[in-house]
């Protein structure tokens, strides 16, 4: 579930999910309509072919009825068959057979006796097919009988031979035939471009293809109309069965069937290639895809990123000052990425000017609280000067008294001042001389001055290589001096006193750390550590921490406060960047010399 945690990753899922899925039902039913209409334009082919096969063998089956009538019609042909001498017949009938290359010739006379036969040695036994064809013609009918041969099947075609119109009279039969053996199997391969076997009562006896590949489709010859599946030498083919029958076929026993075979190999390998070839053409679309997702992803969340990342920021540091760049040139840049950039920096500058001026009010409400602070804080020294002078007004005052009463009376007012001076710099606005300075070198001289009094060591821990920030160093130096101040003062009368004070760069901002091993601030007291006239201490004002905030805020950063009681106070510090271009300084060395 992390992968989906972040909108660039729910935007790229997502459109390269619905690509994915686009893609690959386009292929789908591509590749479902490519093979259906292969496996139609092929049974397309079956049915056209034997439809051409059909019509061939019809258009043959006319071109030898119209041949044998020639011949029954010719003169030299009823002479010999009327001399009714075989010999004679048989030599009339061989001219016959040269000029009309027939496969088959045969001629009887009026009673259906054999004068002369040529071709087929079956048409010498006079099977049944033939006795009936013979005896329809002298009949007067003209008839087709198809009958195996062992190198095809014949075509036979039986006419009257005639003389007389009006009466006509009998005198014999001519029979003409035609094989359909594995030339004429070759013929229609060629006008059709499929295999073509013929065969009957399961035997194969002419086709185009191997020998050895008949004795597979002897199964073909006893199976229904429709079409049919035989695998050949490695191939797949499409069989589809015509039954060689004609109207004026009186046939006993299984009908002759010519068998149309398209192979599905080439098909399957059309079929195969074209699969390859969507396969690839998918691949390279879902990576194309997928990469344009990613960059669309990109496109919208890299500015969010870079607007989250200094939200963030802002919102770990409070640094108000941190603004979003504005970069027109930036080829991810996003009208709205910008809108929404600019909003944010007219909003933390709002906020900005809100803190400013909310902390202006808390000041200006702080002098009316102020009043409570200063009746308390001088009302006190007031009546002890009061009561002082009513002590020297008395005629029998000592030089003592006089000495004691003078004491105390410089001592208040010094007090008296103290509170004032204090009120004043709350009350005033601060004014910043800023300047480049060395915050390594700034702290080592603060915590020098802060150990001008007796007390707990300050001890340094300063990160080399720290740049140069702009910054009041006057100001800064104050607040510092403060804050150790109050940590030694914290860590008196305790077993280990330790204060420290330690700077650091993070996220690109410097910070300051006062620590201390005291006895730590109470939880409920935490929030209120910064506020004006809140202290702890007996005869303090309460207004040293809020001074510190100020100059601490004025300068752009930021003041916290981290206590656990009983094992110490933590005063961070976080100024604003500083500056990548100065000079550094070793402060450790700086820090020493003094």
């Amino acid at each position: 579930m992390r992968l989906l945690s972040s909108l660039r990753s729910r935007i790229f899922l997502a459109s390269a999910l619905l690509t994915v899925l686009s893609i690959g039902a386009a292929i789908y039913l591509v590749s479902l309509r490519v093979s259906r209409e292969t496996e139609n334009s092929l049974r397309r082919d079956l049915a056209a072919t034997s439809t051409l096969v059909a019509q061939f063998r019809t258009s043959r089956t006319q071109t030898i009825t119209t041949l044998a009538r020639l011949i029954a019609d010719a003169p030299k042909l009823k002479a010999a068959i009327d001399t009714n001498d075989p010999p004679t017949v048989q030599d009339t009938a061989d001219d016959y057979r040269a000029q009309f290359d027939s496969s088959v010739l045969l001629i009887t006379n009026r009673r259906g006796d054999m004068l002369a036969t040529l071709g087929s040695s079956t048409t010498r036994a006079l099977p049944d097919q033939v006795k009936e064809a013979v005896q329809g013609a002298l009949a007067g009918r003209e008839r087709v009988a198809l009958l195996p041969e062992p190198d095809g099947i014949l075509q036979l075609v039986t006419v009257p031979v005639t003389v007389g119109l009006t009466q006509p009279d009998v005198l014999g039969t001519l029979s003409v035939g035609f094989l359909l053996d594995d030339g004429f199997a070759a013929q229609l391969k060629e006008l059709t471009g499929s295999e073509i076997a013929f065969g009957v009562n399961g035997r194969v006896l002419s086709a185009t293809l191997p020998a050895n590949d008949r004795a597979a489709l002897s199964s073909q010859l006893e199976g229904g109309s429709g079409p049919s599946e035989v695998r050949l030498h490695g191939e797949d083919f499409a069989v589809h069965p015509i039954q060689l029958t004609l109207d004026t076929d009186r046939r006993n026993g299984p009908a002759p069937v010519a068998l149309i075979l398209r192979s599905r190999t080439g098909q399957q390998r059309f079929l195969s290639e074209l699969h390859t070839e969507l396969a690839v053409t998918a691949l390279a679309a879902v990576l194309l895809a997928t990469l344009l997702s990613f960059a669309v992803a990109r496109t919208i969340t890299r500015p969010l990123a870079a607007i989250t990342g200094v939200m963030r920021e802002v919102a770990s540091t409070g640094d108000l000052t941190r603004k979003i760049p504005l970069r027109g040139n930036d080829r991810w840049d996003d009208e709205d990425a910008r809108l929404l950039a600019s909003t944010f920096n007219t909003l933390t500058d709002s906020v900005a000017r809100a803190q400013r001026e909310v902390a202006q009010r808390e000041r200006l409400s702080s002098l009316g609280r102020l009043s409570t602070v200063i009746a308390h804080e001088i009302r006190n020294p007031l009546m002890i000067i009061k009561a002082a002078l009513h002590t020297l007004r008395k005629p029998s005052v000592t030089p003592g008294e006089v000495h004691e009463v003078a004491a105390d009376i410089d001592g208040e007012v010094v007090r008296l001042n103290r509170v004032v001076n204090d009120v004043l710099d709350f009350a005033r606005p601060i004014t910043f001389e800023v300047a480049l300075t060395d915050l390594n070198a700034l702290c080592s001289d603060a915590a020098l001055a802060a150990q001008v009094a007796p007390g707990a060591p300050i001890t340094l821990e300063l990160t080399p290589g720290l740049p140069a920030i702009d910054t009041d160093p006057e100001r800064l130096r104050a607040a510092l001096v403060n804050v150790m101040a109050n940590a030694r003062q914290a860590v008196e009368g305790c077993q280990h006193q330790r204060v420290t004070l330690t700077t650091r760069r993070i996220d690109g901002a410097a910070m300051i750390v006062v620590s201390d091993s005291g006895v730590g601030i109470a939880r409920a007291d935490l929030q209120r550590v910064f506020d004006p006239y809140f202290t702890t201490k007996r005869g303090g004002t309460g207004l040293g921490l809020a001074l510190t905030r100020n100059i601490v805020e004025g300068l752009g950063g930021t003041i916290a406060a981290a206590s656990e009681p009983g094992k110490g106070t933590e005063i961070r510090i976080t100024l604003p960047s500083p500056r990548a271009d100065t000079p550094t300084h070793t402060p450790t060395q700086e820090a020493s010399s003094r």
